[in-house]
């Protein structure tokens, strides 16, 4: 009796993998149900399990099916792997790769490449083998021609764990899709959903890289979920964490008794601030990793667009790191060329792989070019978060309004720099956690003040260059800080206050969507003017924002507790203006105290001078009408 014990795997589908150039690895890698054919019993049912590990003296793999006990796997000649074919091992079986050191020490892993592991405190890998349908051929045919810089772009960050506590993929997708639309959001993201041990780390802290987490159900479960969101015209984005992998001793650290995945010298393999493993990018293997897990969720999951956590954290060697405690790249600077590298080979290799696809950055520091294609010298993300902006508003938004004038330009600063990158303007779960406080108990005074507060600083966020993102539960300013222990607090939803703002929000997303001043020209300095930037003494900012077919829209924003009643604006065309958003509508929970009848008229012989009511902490914003 014979047949192939490798379950047709050979040296030569490893060459990618190893020359950095292999995109699907965990085609090869990992555990396949794979049939082989045998010279007496013909074909054979079966897994083929294969893993790097060139350093280990011996690799084993226990499971379910051999009572933990442990099958050699026989070493692929120069190839670095250890592969092996089992018969009769099925899509379900559980498995460790049991791996013996060069010291002779033995320790038990998950495998780099299970497509499914058990749900924590278990952290044994799955045998898994997709069988999904899929239904969104409509929107995977038209993604090819997005483009996401002349379209809205409304980002509903999610975790899923905790958006309504208990649900899972399949009650989600019933949920979260018919939310999202209804509520106008144009995209979700997704906090990480690959799995990891310790739930408190909301999933930045990866342990199964290619398998999705298993506490909401199964990866074809996820599927479903992703699947009804287009379906439903949702745009799936996907938190993903190629910066640093943790330490726990059966995942990817020191996986054959050395440094595999991540570098040997702490001062370039730790984050000390995360007691975290960092990537070696300049590794092959690890680069045909990385690049390869990038892909599988565009690939297997459909995943339109990836959002990369901790840049920053990538791109300098001395992040966060004391003087001596870390080491210079070849030219004796900062910047860790290899990830640079790195980063350039993933981005280009989505965009020009999966047309229609973005890929941002969260990156926090002014490093050039993050948002610039690779052949312009740029890292090639699409888009970047704009920290700066977000910093600056929320340290203005938490001040008394007595002390907002001395802090102006702190607001408008982001207009100096807003077409430097292809912003997105983030208030992410970052800003509602440890401490932070919710949106609404970070303004000051009574609820009245909080909550119109809020609704003007949403009504700027909107109307400002850029693309927007808000975190779950801001709709309704949640008045407590987000736990991921616990759900959403809906039971708020009806109540004063709550109510309105979501109503705002909802309506913004569809002023948004319909009017072009507000999106199409959000990376182009011809998509904004300032009317006024510089009334400090009436904490009030104006400016204009143009669309491509020569639409426009006027905004007024006041963060004082004053009204305007007669304030003046200088617009660039005679004409009707119609007041198509007031934060102090009724429908908003506002006092109604402003109405402006609807419209503003501006007659040519005014020098184009109207005169407007703006309510006191409060928004409007003028669409041309001719």
């Amino acid at each position: 009796m014979a047949h192939d014990k490798f379950g047709n795997l050979t040296g030569w589908d490893l060459e990618g993998f190893h020359n950095g150039g292999d995109t699907e690895v965990w085609r090869r890698l990992g555990a396949h149900v794979t049939t082989v054919v045998d010279d007496e019993r013909g074909k054979l049912a079966g897994t083929r399990f294969a893993v790097w590990a060139p350093n280990a003296r011996r690799v084993q793999v226990a499971g379910d099916f051999n009572w933990w006990t442990g099958d050699d796997l026989e070493f692929i000649p120069g190839s670095g792997v250890w592969g092996t074919w089992i018969e009769g091992v099925a899509v379900g079986a559980r498995y460790k790769f049991k791996v013996q050191r060069a010291d002779g020490s033995w320790v038990e892993k998950a495998d780099p490449m299970a497509r499914a592991a058990e749900v924590p405190p278990g952290n044994a890998s799955i045998v898994a083998d997709s069988t999904y349908v899929w239904h969104d051929d409509d929107w995977l045919n038209q993604r090819t021609a997005y483009d996401p810089y002349h379209s809205q772009m409304s980002i509903y960050e999610v975790h899923l764990g905790s958006w309504r506590k208990g649900l899972s993929y399949l009650e989600l997708a019933e949920e979260l899709p018919k939310y999202v639309t209804w509520m106008g959001y144009t995209h979700v993201e997704l906090m990480p959903v690959a799995a990891h041990p310790f739930e408190g780390s909301w999933g930045y802290q990866v342990t199964g890289y290619f398998a999705p987490d298993g506490r909401l159900g199964s990866p074809d479960d996820l599927r479903t979920l992703i699947d009804a969101l287009h379906q439903a015209g949702i745009g799936v984005i996907l938190d993903w964490v190629p910066g640093h992998f943790p330490k726990d001793d059966w995942a990817l650290g020191r996986f054959d008794g050395t440094a595999l995945y991540e570098h040997e010298d702490p001062r370039k393999g730790e984050h000390l601030d995360w007691g975290t493993y960092i990537f070696n990018y300049g590794r092959n293997e690890v680069k045909s990793f990385l690049v390869s897990n990038a892909w599988y969720w565009v690939d297997q999951f459909h995943i339109d667009g990836l959002r990369v956590d901790a840049v920053a954290s990538m791109l300098y060697l001395d992040y966060s790191r004391p003087e001596g405690q870390w080491v210079p790249n070849e030219f004796g600077g900062r910047e860790n060329l290899e990830a640079i590298d790195f980063l350039r080979y993933n981005n280009r290799h989505l965009y020009e792989r999966a047309p229609g696809v973005v890929v941002i950055a969260e990156e926090s520091t002014a490093f050039g070019g993050v948002s610039r294609p690779v052949h312009w010298g740029g890292l090639g993300f699409g888009f970047k978060w704009n920290m700066g902006w977000m910093n600056d508003s929320l340290r203005y938004l938490e001040l008394d309004p007595v002390y907002r004038a001395h802090h102006h330009h702190e607001m408008t600063f982001a207009g100096v720099y807003a077409y430097s990158e292809n912003f997105i303007l983030p208030i992410s779960h970052d800003e509602v956690v440890h401490g932070k406080g919710s949106m609404l108990e970070k303004v000051p005074q009574d609820d009245w003040r909080k909550f119109a507060t809020l609704r003007a600083f949403y009504a700027w966020m909107w109307a400002f260059p850029g693309k927007q993102l808000q975190f779950m539960g801001q709709e309704w300013a949640q008045r407590s800080e987000w736990n991921e222990a616990e759900s959403l607090e809906w039971w708020v939803d009806g109540m004063w206050g709550h109510k309105g703002l979501r109503e705002q929000i909802r309506a913004m997303n569809q002023l948004q969507a319909r009017v072009g001043a507000l999106h199409e020209q959000d990376h182009d300095p011809a998509g904004f003017a300032w009317i006024n930037a510089d009334d400090a003494g009436g904490n009030t900012f104006s400016w204009m924002r143009y669309g491509t077919d020569g639409s426009c829209v006027a905004v007024v924003v006041n963060f004082s507790p004053e009204p305007h009643p007669a304030y003046t604006l200088r617009l660039p065309k005679a004409g009707t203006w119609q007041v198509i958003l007031n934060t102090d509508w009724a429908e908003f929970d506002g006092s109604a105290s402003t109405t402006n009848g609807g419209a503003i008229v501006v007659p040519e012989a005014s020098d184009f001078n109207a005169t407007v009511a703006v309510p006191s902490l409060g928004a409007i914003w003028l669409e041309y009408k001719g």
